[in-house]
């Protein structure tokens, strides 16, 4: 059993910025030399999240709009009366997508379905700097 961790660096837009990191994720596994095994992506921060998506422009628009209806930017929130930063709702997103996606891969590929592809939401509500971490298990 093998372990590789590597990382993926984004500058990211904020609000709601929806990233296909799947490329990046297929190139850092072809590096590990592992052929089956899992992989876990995870982003150190409180105000981001990963899922998956079939990523085409009209369902990025319609999973923005998700996120706004179901948790708006403008409502009242104590974390925003507290720190005063105005991203209240960037955590309370965050928190219902989670940080973290793990994928399995199989002869060196992931086993993402045909329409499938891995996303990395920056919920915040500012540019931001993000690091990603990939743990790849396997052999």
């Amino acid at each position: 059993m093998g372990v590789a961790t590597d990382f993926i660096s984004i500058k990211t837009r904020g609000k709601t910025d929806i990233i296909d990191i799947t490329a990046d994720v297929c190139e850092r596994l072809s590096g590990t030399g592992l052929a089956k095994g899992c992989v876990t992506v995870f982003v150190s921060g409180s105000t981001g999240g990963l899922t998956t998506i079939e990523y085409e422009p009209a369902l990025v628009s319609d999973t923005k709009t998700f996120f706004d209806k179901l948790i708006p930017s403008n409502a009242p929130y104590a974390h925003d009366a507290t720190w005063g930063d105005a991203n209240g709702h960037s955590h309370l997103r965050s928190t219902l997508l989670g940080p973290s996606l793990t994928v399995p891969f199989v002869d060196g590929e992931l086993t993402l379905g045909t329409w499938q592809q891995i996303i990395f939401i920056d919920f915040d509500n500012r540019p931001r700097n993000r690091k990603l971490i990939l743990q790849f298990i396997g052999e």
